[in-house]
This record gives C-alpha cells, sequence and structure tokens, in this order.
C-alpha cells in the first residue's frame, strides 16, 4: 500500500503502524537503539517516538536497559513469531535437502520471503562457518542487490513488481539508482535459467544464486537462496555446479509437496 492509499483508507491505524516500525529499526548486530535512533529511522517526532517505547515496553516487546536510555528487543516478538514459524511446515521438509546442498558447496542454503521491499530469512542452514555472512532466521537482506531479492522480483506479476519497485525508489533513491540499471540482465538470467545470481554487489567475500518455488504455500513465495565464499573459486564456474544443484532441490521439494 502506498503513503498515499494509507492517506485515504480511514481503517489505517497510524498508531499501531508507528509502534511496528519502531521495532523494525534494529539490524542485525545492533544490540541497543535510543529514542534518537528511533526517531531518525522512522521520521517520526520525538515525543511520539517516547510515548511508542513507553508502551512497547509496559506490553513487553522492548526492554529498557538498566541505567541506560537505550532499549533492545522484547521476549514478546518472540513469542509473537514463533508460531508462524512453527506452523511453516516447509522449512522442516526442506531441511535434509538444504543442509546436504551447503556441505557439497561449502557454504550456507536458506529459504527467503519477501516483507515489503526487503527479504527475510525463515530457514537456513551453513556448512561453511568461515563465510562473513551469517544468514540468521529472522535476518534481513536488500531487494535489488541480492540473488534473493531479484530471483523475486523477476518471478513476481508485473504490477506487484512495479508497487515493490516503487517503494524502494521512494524509501531509498540512492539505493535504488545504484541497482536499477543492473535488473534488466536478472530478468534476462532469470528468463534463460530460472535462477538469478550476485556477483559480490551485496558481499565482496560471497557469491549468491536463488530460485522460486513455484508452488506457492499459504499464498507465499518461497525463494531457496545458496551463497558460498568467493575464495574458494571463480564464480562462472561456481555458478554452473551450484545452479543445477539449488534447481534440483527446489524440483525434489515441489515433487514432495505435490504427494
Amino acid at each position: 500500500m502506498s503513503g498515499q492509499q494509507r492517506d485515504s483508507d480511514p481503517q489505517y491505524a497510524y498508531t499501531l503502524a508507528n509502534g511496528i516500525e519502531i521495532l523494525a529499526c534494529f539490524q542485525r548486530g545492533e544490540k541497543f537503539l535510543g529514542n534518537k535512533d528511533f526517531a531518525e529511522r522512522t521520521g517520526l517526532s520525538p515525543s511520539t517516538v517516547a510515548r511508542l517505547t513507553y508502551t512497547l515496553v509496559e506490553l513487553g516487546f522492548l526492554r529498557r536497559m538498566p541505567g541506560s536510555p537505550k532499549y533492545r528487543p522484547g521476549l514478546k516478538l518472540l513469542l509473537t513469531a514463533y508460531p508462524m514459524l512453527a506452523d511453516m511446515q516447509l522449512r522442516q521438509l526442506a531441511r535434509p535437502l538444504m543442509r546436504d546442498l551447503a556441505e557439497r558447496v561449502n557454504g550456507a542454503v536458506s529459504i527467503v520471503v519477501r516483507d515489503r521491499y526487503r527479504m527475510v530469512y525463515v530457514e537456513t542452514s551453513r556448512a561453511n562457518e568461515l563465510l562473513e555472512t551469517h544468514p540468521d532466521i529472522g535476518a534481513w537482506m536488500p531487494m535489488l542487490s541480492t540473488a534473493a531479492g531479484k530471483a523475486w522480483l523477476c518471478h513476481a506479476p508485473s504490477g506487484q513488481r512495479e508497487s515493490v519497485l516503487n517503494q524502494l525508489r521512494v524509501r531509498d533513491p540512492a539505493y535504488y539508482e545504484a541497482c536499477i540499471q543492473q535488473f534488466p540482465a536478472a530478468q534476462v538470467e532469470y528468463q534463460q535459467t530460472r535462477c538469478c545470481s550476485n556477483q559480490g554487489q551485496w558481499r565482496k567475500d560471497s557469491y549468491g544464486f536463488a530460485t522460486v518455488l513455484e508452488r506457492q504455500i499459504d499464498s507465499m513465495t518461497f525463494i531457496f537462496n545458496c551463497g558460498v565464499p568467493s575464495s574458494d573459486g571463480v564464480f562462472e564456474d561456481r555458478r554452473q555446479e551450484v545452479v543445477p544443484q539449488l534447481l534440483a532441490l527446489v524440483q525434489s521439494l515441489d515433487g514432495y509437496l505435490g504427494r
């Protein structure tokens, strides 16, 4: 939903939305954030942020650190997310196949879904602990500069794809302009191979390859992403090795789901 659509929607609860935006401010590696950080990242006024963080602490979604004005995520967030993850049976079904592929390619294999303008890990299997990128459950990565994000965009219906690209254009114009010129090449690659790749565009230490599980589950589109260290070989050799195995994994899963 665009900002203009929200403004004209009488059912849209701005206070609830602002509280969720506060919780979404935390990024990987950030243990603590303060009201000033929240205000800068959301564009909300300091007084609004203060009321929201107070309420979120009272509800258990944030924890105030003793002797500090900083906050960290509360356990209530974990309790809220657990039912969704537990009900996502694809994760349990895919784990042994993901682990096997991760070990064969000396990398990490993950299941990724879209959250608005970014991609979020919901399952991962890592065979190489030396990878600088640690794709943990709940972590997110950008859309236009990652194999998983490009695969989702290439697979999405044109109207949905344009809506997401417009969100990116408005939210982060510099990032959008830096990445959008390479997107047509990703579309060609996806049409030819059913995969998208990333050659150091997001992380210099790794290559990424991603494809889509054609079968939607509970109206969700799942992306299977494989990251391998760039130090293990040149990009084209690794692409020729990883892509067929990643496609075979997804094809096997689709067969299981069909039965």
